[in-house]
């Protein structure tokens, strides 16, 4: 029987009902202090029948908040909120994980609790502004840098944010290894200047990472660990001199480790890297491909051997029916770019399935 769309896979221990993944997705709908709402449970459960979710990037501590209304995962009662998304995820058959993301230099002292402080590898300001509900829009901090003890229990703080994530009832947790946040901070020879075991060669500054990952491991089972990495990407302020082989590096690694899978997304950034032909080279099986996908392309990606399982992000927001539309070859709805980022329902649950719209 050929592979489709709608084959049930198991990643590791996390089983697929389909191979239809929605990727994370930060959409800032979390109260201030970092709790899951009951708008977020419904919003997740609505999406349930997507073989797995990626919950969006949630910060281990308060240390590694990027954003206004971004969820956590250290309080008890972040814990308790985020188990009313699993159950609802669950309770449709989906599964669901948590991206665990420590977003070192990104944020703003404007956006964490009073005196703590922004780290990252090195003391490297970032370019650019992130948007604070308090003061608007602020230029990024100088952060501080982590010691080599410091960084191990940045290490340990992921292991510790994997086993919450559990008591929550997901059924895995993805490492953010992307999109400028500490993992790719480290990672990446322009923002790490290191001279300790964590910083010089490529094996070297991939180490944090991977120390995470094994960390993670230890905690909940290697075979419910999964990591997200995007070849070439230079978004909030990160480049590499030689990406590919950085990248090619870390996932060599993370394959020794034997987690669960690899979430590799397209190389927008740098178009002469083929990010999904790295991954099969040093990663392996287990992959799950993203970016810019639809039906047709993605079904035609899993025929050509390129990976076992497509994540979606834009077509879930505007379809929370999303399987289903693509099962029956329907049309697609849009959606309102304006409100991604505000609070509230508007834009996050008042988009109908298409079985609604035709009854409407």
């Amino acid at each position: 029987m050929s592979t489709t769309l709608f084959t049930p896979i198991t990643l590791g221990k996390i089983a697929l009902q389909n191979r239809i993944v929605m990727a994370p997705m930060t959409r800032n709908r979390a109260t201030p202090d970092g709790v899951p709402t009951q708008a977020m449970a419904k919003h997740y459960g609505a999406r349930g029948d997507a073989g797995l979710i990626v919950a969006e990037g949630t910060w281990p501590e308060a240390i590694g908040q990027a954003y206004c209304r971004q969820p956590g995962i250290e309080t008890a009662a972040q814990v308790q909120a985020w188990r009313r998304v699993t159950d609802a995820v669950h309770a449709r058959g989906g599964s669901i994980v948590l991206q665990i993301m420590h977003s070192g230099r990104i944020g703003s002292s404007h956006i964490k609790p009073q005196g703590v402080r922004t780290v990252s590898a090195s003391a490297l300001k970032a370019q650019g502004q992130v948007w604070t509900d308090a003061a608007g829009m602020q230029d990024y901090e100088v952060p501080h840098a982590l010691t080599t003890e410091e960084v191990r229990q940045a290490v340990a703080e992921h292991a510790a944010a994997a086993k919450r994530a559990m008591d929550a009832g997901f059924d895995g947790v993805e490492l953010h290894g992307t999109s400028g946040y500490l993992c790719m901070q480290f990672l990446s020879s322009a923002t790490n200047q290191r001279t300790d075991e964590y910083g010089g060669n490529a094996a070297s500054r991939a180490r944090f990472a991977v120390e995470c990952l094994a960390a993670m491991a230890e905690a909940i089972g290697v075979d419910r660990v999964g990591l997200r990495l995007n070849p070439g990407n230079t978004f909030n302020d990160t480049s590499d001199e030689n990406s590919a082989a950085t990248h090619g590096e870390l996932m060599r690694q993370s394959a020794k480790l034997g987690i669960a899978y690899l979430h590799v997304m397209r190389a927008v950034f740098d178009p002469s890297i083929d990010a999904f032909q790295l991954a099969r080279e040093n990663f392996g099986q287990n992959l799950i491909l993203n970016d810019g996908f639809d039906a047709q392309s993605a079904q035609a990606a899993l025929d050509a051997g390129q990976g076992q399982a497509v994540s979606f992000a834009r077509h879930f927001i505007g379809n929370p029916d999303l399987v289903q539309r693509m099962r029956q070859g329907l049309p697609l709805a849009r959606f309102d770019r304006k409100t991604l980022y505000t609070a509230g329902d508007e834009g996050y649950n008042d988009y109908a399935s298409a079985a609604e719209m035709q009854a409407a």
